[in-house]
């Protein structure tokens, strides 16, 4: 058998036993964390059917706005912190393609090809030198070196860094989620702005009409120069309400163009002509099912996995490593002949080397891993627990604001009734003005409150969405598969 064929037989061979040896190191237990049989504060919520559930990666459709569904999806496509999150996850996942091909032996190859002349040397007896004739000499080679993975440190090493782009694509879903309901909560506070520049407005019409009572009643003398004023002041008041809203809205306006990708000056939402937003359900899923819903979750216990991986990393250090190597080629002249058996070479070497006292250094590596391992397990049960104070915080926060809801829409309904008979009375005469100012800013006062209630609803719907994960499941990670060779995705769903 030709010395070639022999190396490579050889080289196969010794990368089948290193790939089938042992990888040190422990192997991964996901680790255990608080599972309560039901949230504290479900009490009287529809536990969750398949038909319940928010289409997968377009919650958002739950609440029935195609201008809102529109601005997802330019996000998802443009937003640029997004973005960002996408290149790391590529980033990662080029971190581990690039380490798994430490497990194969690297093959180099070099050719050259020299012509030379050296001077000629004096003849004897002082006769002049003679010319030497040029001379080529040509070279082609191969060289073949590999360490193979005895210990399993690259196959942990491997296995770390596909768990490591496993979190970051978890850390990719959250960072999408997270985007996903800012941009919600945003345009509904836009659209509350709206409506709050109409109600102000509103008042501002029905000041303006006082004002003209007041002083119709005062040119005839019925009433004080002081109810003018007052009238006068409180219309003045209004009209500045309305544009410290328009001001709101223009920076929320602002905060929506950037969340799509553009910026405020090529970006506008004309406002709406009512407000016309519908409370959505969004009935809890079981605990138990949490920590397959949260890629924030699934991004610790992947970093988890990632650090039980580094012990083996270090662990395996701590053992010798065996470097084999071949080289193989050609040298000779002229170029024609090049390849021929006499002009042939070869040589095999192996190497064996390890550290022979390092003052405790490996071993101290290996402590601060588990100790990197023990935080990790520690972040990622402190997930879960906050995982599960934000659900119950959004449960209890839906159900006590539908009860806030139903008590304030009662006193608005009685604020106007009350603004309504002073402004009788006080076009009869039978009270004064201020009796008419201060039912009429007690009615827009409670008429606002309504509202921003209504938008704690409408952002804590959002916030309960998030928190139950927003559709997301783990199942959406990339295999190790996909990691090595599947493609990287997109910003949006």
């Amino acid at each position: 058998m030709p010395p070639a064929h022999r190396v490579l037989r050889s080289a196969a061979l010794v990368s089948l036993l290193g790939v089938a040896g042992c990888a040190v190191g422990p192997d991964y237990h996901r680790p255990t964390t608080p599972a309560p049989a039901e949230f504290k504060e479900a009490a009287g919520w529809k536990a969750a059917a398949p038909a319940d559930a928010a289409d997968r990666g377009s919650w958002w459709e739950v609440f029935h706005d195609p201008q809102l569904s529109e601005l997802e999806t330019r996000a998802a496509a443009s937003n640029q912190s997004l973005a960002q999150v996408v290149a790391n996850y590529e980033q990662a996942r080029q971190l581990a393609r690039a380490d798994r091909t430490t497990l194969f032996p690297v093959l180099s190859g070099s050719a050259s090809g020299q012509r030379s002349k050296s001077p000629g040397r004096p003849a004897s007896g002082g006769a002049p030198a003679s010319a030497s004739e040029p001379t080529s000499s040509y070279s082609a080679s191969l060289s073949a070196s590999w360490t193979p993975d005895f210990w399993g440190r690259v196959r942990r090493l491997n296995e770390a860094d596909i768990a490591s782009a496993q979190a970051s694509a978890a850390d990719l879903a959250d960072a999408r989620l997270s985007i996903q309901a800012t941009l919600a909560q945003t345009y509904f506070q836009l659209r509350i702005a709206d409506e709050r520049i109409r109600l102000r407005q509103t008042a501002v019409d029905a000041y303006r009409r006082t004002l003209e009572i007041a002083r119709n009643k005062y040119n005839v003398g019925i009433v004080a120069r002081n109810d003018v004023i007052s009238a006068q002041a409180q219309l003045d008041a209004a009209r500045a309400q309305v544009i410290d809203a328009g001001i709101q809205r223009a920076q929320l306006e602002h905060a929506i163009a950037v969340l799509v990708g553009q910026t405020p000056a090529e970006f506008s939402l004309a406002p709406h002509a009512a407000l016309d937003l519908a409370m959505p359900a969004v009935p809890p899923q079981m605990p138990s099912t949490l920590l397959e819903r949260r890629p924030d979750i699934a991004a610790a216990e992947r970093s988890v996995a990632a650090a039980n991986a580094r012990i083996g990393v270090q662990t395996a250090a701590s053992f010798p490593a065996l470097t084999l190597s071949a080289d193989g080629g050609y040298t000779g002249s002229p170029l024609g002949e090049l390849l021929r058996t006499p002009n042939r070479f070869w040589s095999l070497g192996a190497g064996l080397a390890d550290t022979l006292f390092d003052f405790g250094r490996r071993g101290d590596q290996v402590a601060q891993t588990r100790a990197a391992y023990d935080a990790s397990v520690a972040a990622y049960r402190g997930a879960v627990l906050r995982a599960f104070q934000e659900i119950e915080d959004e449960l209890v926060s839906l159900r006590l604001l539908e009860s806030e809801a139903q008590v304030q829409d009662a006193a608005v309904r009685e604020a106007a009734e009350a603004a309504q008979i002073a402004m009788n009375e006080y076009r009869a005469g039978t009270t004064d003005y201020t009796t008419v100012a201060t039912a009429q800013v007690t009615e827009l006062n409670d008429r606002q409150t309504a509202l921003t209630v209504f938008l704690n609803r409408m952002n804590s719907s959002v916030a309960l969405i998030e928190a139950l994960g927003g559709g997301w499941h783990s199942t959406d990670l990339p295999t190790a598969g996909d990691v090595i060779a599947g493609p990287t995705p997109a910003g949006g769903h």
